[in-house]
């Protein structure tokens, strides 16, 4: 699917503020330029960027019933009380039960934990896991990542005199649960300077919290900082703000972590030594994680980042290892199926949405796979596995397409359904698919136009490549932590000769140099294998969208760029 190239442009009148907000940092235009899309527009702002540490993060007790929560969850721990930690089987799901688990343990808390089982009980809080929780003498019950919606399960706790703390981020519905607290900065009536927090990221505060209220110094909190960087950066939440913070401070801990599962886990996926950013965390660490979960039993993947037993943790990390090759099995297996089924749809007209279901897919691996499939049609997207008469749906969306605000306007044809903008989990009796796929394709008819069905690609700047030297790159990667709303810099450049032999390489990769003016850079397509047509060696005809990243070979490192589209 072509891109629709936009290169971003800056308005006249910021030209000369521009200029000098350049002079003023000793940067390069483009650098400024690149920092004011990003909204940091002060000298001070783009030291905090730069910057960012945990000692720029907000006030907790700015997130509404902070006080409440830890007050209760205080009491708890000094009473020797039977505290379980509830929480999704995802890897913010995973990192926030295990974050909050180290912390309460070191505290001396008395403290359990539960993931629900994915294919039993499904997402959030469970008849079951209450139950469960009743037959432990539970007293206190603290969701995280989860909890925002539960309110027949609240009640049901409160009946067996457990009380519960929700901490949660995603989108309350019109009425609260009745639990002790609900922290949750999507509440409409919090007033929290940052919305976007992930479940993993709300756990830390709550942490921050408690220590703040028991006067403890809350630098412990760093022996933890890596499972809420990878929480947060698996999560895909904008990298903005706290969420920034959190994933920078993670990251520098990572290769050096006293977390003895997490050093198993990356010494097992090959990333021991190297530098990892997010894009290791997204696409390495975080399937792992998620494998156990998706696969089987998710509390292995707990256990892993909680024990202090090395023949434990290498046990577990083998065992993720094996489901995550399982996971990608049957991922590549449903996906050619989905494949067929959109194709399918696509030619009884112009759809604007996909809404595919079958029975008995594994749903896993129906997320990743609503994924691709976005990536592949780029409509918003709806997986449905059917099991005795009821479907159980992973849903994604694209930009411009309110998914969670489009379920909402399904309600009557769905047992239940949760999450946020771009992703989704509903729940659906068979009857009614055919119903909601109709339903569902109206909405997007009405929302989204021709032009939001192009997917685009956001240019930086035009740049010669004599441009790009070792301060420009060293410049670039003070931008990092990538990912939402802080992505990685694109750049094109114009009428460059592709020198030497194209290949292509791996699984459809692009393989090629490309010359201007003398300055000769390699370039790797990833995925981009069926545009080998589009080049010409020897002429000066290629116009390439890129972003600029460092390559490391035998210990030696280079310059490379990444194509994101070339022409």
């Amino acid at each position: 699917m072509d891109l629709k190239w936009i290169v971003l442009d800056n308005a006249d009148d910021e030209n000369e503020k521009l200029n000098n907000f350049a002079l003023e940092l000793n940067v390069p235009l483009i650098i400024a330029q690149i920092l004011w899309r990003r909204e940091v527009k002060t000298i001070e702002n783009a030291h905090r960027f730069f910057r960012a540490t945990t000692d720029q993060l907000y006030d907790p007790f700015l997130l509404k019933d902070m006080p409440a929560a830890v007050e209760r969850l205080r009491k708890a721990i000094l009473s020797d009380e039977k505290i379980l930690i509830y929480g999704d089987y995802d890897v913010d799901g995973i990192t926030s039960v295990s974050f909050l688990y180290l912390l309460l343990k070191e505290l001396g808390a008395n403290v359990y934990y539960y993931i629900p089982d994915r294919q039993q009980e499904g997402y959030g809080l469970s008849e079951k896991g209450i139950r469960q929780a009743g037959e432990l003498g539970i007293n206190l019950i603290i969701t995280v990542d989860c909890g925002i919606t539960g309110h027949q399960e609240i009640a049901l706790a409160s009946s067996l005199n457990i009380d519960v703390i929700v901490s949660d981020h995603h989108e309350p519905g019109a009425d609260l649960p009745s639990a002790v607290a609900v922290i949750d900065p999507k509440r409409s009536d919090c007033t929290y300077p940052f919305k976007e927090l992930a479940g993993v990221g709300v756990s830390y505060k709550l942490a921050q919290g408690l220590l703040l209220r028991m006067e403890i110094d809350d630098s412990i909190l760093e022996k933890y900082i890596e499972l809420v960087a990878i929480g947060t950066a698996a999560d895909i939440v904008p990298l903005i703000d706290e969420n920034r913070i959190f994933v920078k401070s993670g990251l520098e801990r990572l290769n050096d972590s006293d977390n003895i599962g997490l050093k198993t886990l990356i010494y097992a996926a090959g990333l021991y030594g190297k530098d990892i950013g997010t894009g290791q965390i997204v696409f390495i660490i975080a399937p792992r994680l998620n494998a156990v979960g998706r696969m089987g039993d998710a509390e292995r993947a707990v256990k892993l980042l909680t024990t202090n037993d090395e023949q434990e943790s290498q046990r577990i990390a083998e065992v993720i290892e094996s489901e995550n090759r399982h996971r990608k099995s049957v991922d590549e297996e449903t996906f050619n199926e989905a494949l067929m089924l959109a194709d399918q749809q696509f030619r009884t007209g112009n759809t604007h949405s996909l809404v595919l279901h079958k029975k008995n897919w594994h749903t896993g691996v129906i997320g990743i796979v609503a994924s691709r499939i976005v990536e592949k049609f780029y409509r918003p997207t709806a997986l449905i596995s059917v099991e005795d008469g009821v479907g159980k749906a992973s849903a994604r969306s694209i930009q411009g397409f309110d998914l969670y605000e489009s379920l909402k306007d399904c309600e009557d044809l769905l047992l239940g359904y949760g999450g946020h903008k771009y992703a989704a989990g509903l729940s659906i009796d068979e009857s009614n698919i055919e119903s909601f796929r109709d339903r569902f394709e109206k909405i997007a008819r009405q929302k989204l136009t021709e032009d939001l069905l192009i997917p685009k690609l956001s240019i930086d700047a035009e740049i010669q490549l004599t441009q790009i030297n070792d301060k420009f790159v060293t410049l670039l990667k003070k931008f990092a932590p990538f990912g939402p709303h802080n992505m990685r810099p694109v750049f094109v450049s114009r009428k460059l000769q592709v020198v030497g032999t194209p290949m292509i390489v791996g699984k459809n990769h692009l393989k090629f140099k490309v010359r201007q003016d003398g300055c000769v850079l390699d370039v790797i397509g990833f995925n981009m294998g069926d545009l080998f047509y589009r080049l010409s060696p020897g002429e000066s005809n290629l116009d390439l969208a890129y972003v600029i990243e460092e390559n490391e070979f035998m210990g030696r490192k280079s310059i490379q760029l990444r194509a994101k589209d070339l022409r």
